[in-house]
């Protein structure tokens, strides 16, 4: 089954969320920011990402920016910030079998499915 990672109030998660619901594949929702992504969670998915955990991160938010972006953190210590903090998460992640791929440009998320 695919699963997206959704936040609604994100204009591509929803084209994500479009592209996946036309595909007439079964899927879930899980939005990410109401129900947060435990540390094994997003371990696994990095993995399907095939990415490192700085590549997850949105860089440009303003919590990143004033308190995490000039310090020197691990894979874990990032990984264990965005299980506390979900809304540092890129979006869409778009989950499928042993793949995953964060759907910017939601093309991406064609190749996927």
């Amino acid at each position: 089954m695919i699963t997206i990672y959704h936040n609604n109030r994100c204009s591509k998660s929803r084209e994500g969320l479009g592209i996946i619901e036309s595909s007439g594949k079964e899927y879930r929702v899980r939005e990410y920011l109401k129900e947060p992504l435990s540390e094994a969670e997003i371990s696994s998915l990095l993995k399907k990402l095939e990415m490192q955990p700085v590549e997850l991160i949105r860089k440009n938010e303003k919590l990143w920016k004033e308190q995490y972006r000039n310090k020197d953190l691990s894979a874990n210590d990032l990984i264990k910030i965005m299980a506390e903090n979900p809304g540092l998460i890129e979006r869409p992640v778009v989950e499928y079998g042993e793949k995953a791929v964060v759907g910017r440009p939601s093309s991406r998320i064609d190749s996927l499915l």
